[in-house]
């Protein structure tokens, strides 16, 4: 998939990657459909973008269907669908259920319920391409954070079987795992944040550059930090292990 000419519909376009993914697919010359709850923001990058702005919370059943129907309105297909919006609540279990709700609904369910309603074009066409944001955290792990970790361990579990399930009928899925990206996400994240992500942070701009390389490819995990695919290596081969790097890095974000 190359995005010139081709229809790209970004959710959470309004800031960090999701604005920056847009800025990039422009600059390819792919017409483009946005969506965030921020108005102000979503329209400024519409007016840069040459985009169509669709404001309002997509994260919801109607809101997913208004999107996809929206582009198909517009333009008739949707190429490239790029499920980017996201939100990190911290804590753990303690975490009020109100934070849990909004994480599993926001950075789970939107990518189920986009899914849901482009899946018929789609499959009706025989091609069409899903672009998850997942994060680093859905393949590892997020300190100080259950409600972001979990919630993007399955949203990393539902894009790959999308992947198993529609790959022979020209369904293709990709899950964009970056690890810590200069955007307001990463300054609210707190010390965690900062002990962890902080000094290897990429700049929204270099993630979308990434993204734009790897559509080509096809490969399901993108990984705008390599070092991430030998840490997952370990995780999976060597738990023990493992998880008591992540607890040496628990005690010093701790104190």
């Amino acid at each position: 998939m190359r995005p010139r000419g081709e229809v790209v519909v970004v959710t959470g376009a309004a800031n960090g990657i999701g604005a920056a993914m847009s800025r990039k697919f422009s600059e390819l010359g792919a017409h483009l459909v946005l969506a965030d709850v921020d108005e102000h923001a979503l329209r400024r990058v519409a007016a840069e973008t040459g985009g169509m702005a669709v404001v309002g919370d997509v994260a919801g059943e109607e809101g997913a269907a208004r999107l996809v129907r929206a582009a198909l309105d517009e333009h008739g297909r949707i190429d490239l669908f790029c499920a980017n919006a996201g939100i990190a609540e911290g804590g753990g279990p303690e975490a009020d259920e109100l934070a849990w709700a909004k994480s599993w609904e926001i950075n789970v369910m939107a990518h189920v319920r986009a899914a849901r309603a482009v899946l018929p074009h789609w499959l009706e066409r025989g091609s069409g391409h899903f672009l998850a944001t997942v994060s680093a955290a859905g393949l590892l792990t997020m300190l100080g954070s259950a409600p972001y970790s979990v919630s993007k361990h399955a949203a990393l579990g539902f894009a790959e079987w999308l992947a198993v399930t529609y790959a022979d009928r020209g369904v293709t899925v990709q899950a964009l795992c970056p690890q810590g990206v200069r955007t307001d996400m990463l300054g609210s994240s707190g010390s965690a944040g900062e002990t962890l992500l902080d000094a290897g942070a990429l700049e929204p701009a270099q993630v979308a550059d990434l993204v734009a390389e790897s559509l080509d490819s096809g490969r399901f995990l993108v990984l705008p930090h390599p070092e991430v695919g030998d840490y997952y290596a370990l995780r999976a081969t060597d738990p023990g292990r493992w998880q008591g790097g992540m607890r040496k890095l628990q005690r010093k974000i701790g104190g």
